[in-house]
């Protein structure tokens, strides 16, 4: 008979340590995260896409497969924040997580029974250290905005400076002032104008813009987000 003590270590060492993902979208009026169902001896409740890291795996690569699980494709970014633990409890009991933030265009999800995005000023309730990865992963989206183009993966290859300025300001979390918000983009070198319009209602079309990862003789200055006032 197997030894109940070898067990309950195997058990523990196989949740040792986790990867643990928050996912977000822009949805409607919000910033939205991915939570799925998690099944436990007490009661259901809801997590971060998350799954034990073994041993021959890489954390890039189990992350990529956590979000891919629950999604149903790729996420257009997605990047390491650090390591929680201590005495934060995880719902697999895991000694250390490794948090990972990515974000996708639109809000598919391969399962709406076991999974579901909620807007981040309403999630439920979570464990303890999923909770500290969500807070965590929203400051690290909104810290690394100013180095990274992360609202460019989430707007279509072309795109007016309105539905670009609303993807900023969803994920920072607070508005930005129109005219304050294009200055900053124009010297930015970002951006490029195209020949298309779309219409957006009532006034005049606007014109349609697309990125621009490098232009020669021009650098990339970034978006000063603490002078961009709402």
């Amino acid at each position: 008979m197997r030894d109940r003590s070898t067990a309950h270590a195997n058990v523990r060492r196989s949740v040792a340590t986790s990867v643990d993902v928050v996912l977000c979208t822009p949805r409607g009026r919000h910033l939205e995260i991915l939570l799925v169902r998690i099944h436990g001896r007490v009661h259901d409740g809801w997590a971060l896409p998350h799954a034990p890291y073994g041993p021959g795996d890489t954390l890039e690569r189990s992350a990529t497969r956590v979000a891919l699980q629950a999604l149903g494709r790729q996420p257009a970014w997605l990047e390491q924040i650090g390591a929680f633990g201590g005495s934060t409890r995880h719902p697999t009991a895991a000694s250390l997580s490794v948090g990972y933030v990515g974000v996708t265009p639109d809000g598919f999800v391969q399962s709406r029974d076991e999974a579901r995005w909620f807007p981040v000023a309403r999630l439920p309730a979570l464990a303890p250290r999923h909770r500290a990865i969500a807070d965590a992963a929203l400051a690290a989206l909104r810290d690394r905005m100013d180095h990274v183009p992360i609202a460019y993966r989430l707007v279509p290859s072309l795109f007016t400076l309105s539905a670009l300025q609303r993807i900023y300001e969803l994920l920072l979390g607070r508005p930005l002032h129109k005219a304050s918000f294009r200055r900053a983009l124009q010297a930015s070198y970002l951006v490029k104008p195209t020949d298309e319009w779309q219409s957006e209602g009532r006034g005049r079309p606007a014109r349609l813009f697309r990125y621009v990862s490098h232009r020669r003789g021009k650098l990339h200055r970034g978006l000063r987000f603490d002078l961009l006032g709402g």
